[in-house]
């Protein structure tokens, strides 16, 4: 005897309500696991770029404090921009079979205004120094900064590095950053990276990028090292700011045009258009500027397909062969 069992039309639809369920479900799945070994494998192709784009970054610079070198050998006695080496975009060989492009950019790194000039002294027994912070709040002024406002930046910035809790007339010390919303303390020592600035009381996103591209953080707590060799005509605020309200704009561009051909020889004979009008400005100003360059700043930038890398690094010059001191990833 055979018994034949039969299936209830509402039963078959269950079942391939079921199946169809299924099929979602694994579809879904599968989407979920071509997304993720999608995403392993850009993860896998970003970290290969930006491998390749390092050692690109740390043969770029060795070639260039290579040719840094035999630029200043060429002419020890000062540092000059013939040829236009300064400044001057290039673009460096790469043989690694990636197609990479790696455009390096060779800056005096001491025209600048030094940060960490606006104290004195060694780690852990920092002052202010009234020259710096007077340069500094010059400086702004001449790129356009109110008088007050630039003053109380100047006075923060000192009061940040210092090594005391005393601020300075328009400064500001642990008192008050500990005051704010999320609390925090100033350094009490000197800037590794000049955008440490942006922590200052008063200091803008606005006014940053203003400040930015004259500013620089040198390791040493000198009045900025301003190479009147190799100066651009666009820097002529740099020259402004060794002696603010005292040496006019225009004035500041005539010093840089009338530069001689190979630069000049002495500081002194930088200053004597403005000693014969009878101006002086005192034996630690006048021996500010420099003719031959130490810091220099090396801004590459690697394209390579859609992948980009900017790294900034610091070389001192003085030092045989030319030594890496800092470098800074991303953009400024």
């Amino acid at each position: 005897m055979s018994v034949h069992l039969r299936r209830r039309p509402s039963e078959r639809g269950i079942a391939l309500l079921s199946v169809l369920l299924l099929v979602a479900v694994m579809a879904i799945v599968t989407t979920l696991i071509l997304d993720r070994v999608n995403l392993a494998v850009r993860l896998a192709a970003n970290a290969d770029a930006a491998d390749r784009a390092r050692f690109a970054a740390l043969g770029a610079e060795q070639f260039a404090a290579r040719e840094i070198k035999r630029q200043l050998d060429l002419s020890p006695a000062r540092t000059i921009n013939v040829g236009g080496w300064i400044g001057q975009p290039n673009v460096l060989p790469i043989d690694d079979g990636s197609g990479a492009v790696v455009t390096a950019t060779v800056r005096d790194g001491g025209n600048c205004f030094n940060l960490n000039s606006v104290v004195a002294g060694q780690p852990g027994d920092l002052a202010a120094r009234p020259v710096g912070i007077g340069q500094f709040a010059g400086l702004m002024q001449a790129l356009g900064v109110g008088s007050d406002e630039a003053r109380g930046l100047a006075d923060a910035l000192a009061d940040w590095i210092d090594t005391d809790q005393a601020a300075q007339p328009a400064g500001a010390e642990d008192q008050y950053y500990q005051q704010l919303d999320m609390p925090y303390r100033t350094a009490g020592r000197l800037l590794g990276d000049k955008g440490e600035i942006q922590a200052l009381r008063g200091m803008t996103p606005q006014l940053y990028a203003r400040l930015e591209p004259w500013i620089c953080a040198l390791p040493d707590a000198i009045l900025s090292p301003i190479n009147v060799n190799t100066l651009l005509p666009e820097q002529a605020p740099l020259i402004m700011m060794l002696a603010p309200g005292k040496i006019p704009l225009d004035r500041a561009r005539t010093m840089i045009a009338d530069r001689p051909a190979l630069g000049y020889a002495r500081i002194a004979d930088f200053w004597r258009p403005l000693a014969l009008q009878s101006q002086t400005f005192g034996p630690e100003i006048e021996s500010q500027p420099q003719i031959v360059t130490r810091w220099f700043e090396l801004d590459l930038v690697i394209q390579q397909g859609e992948s980009r890398w900017r790294q900034t690094s610091l070389l001192d010059a003085q030092l045989t062969p030319a030594r890496i001191i800092s470098r800074r990833i991303g953009e400024p």
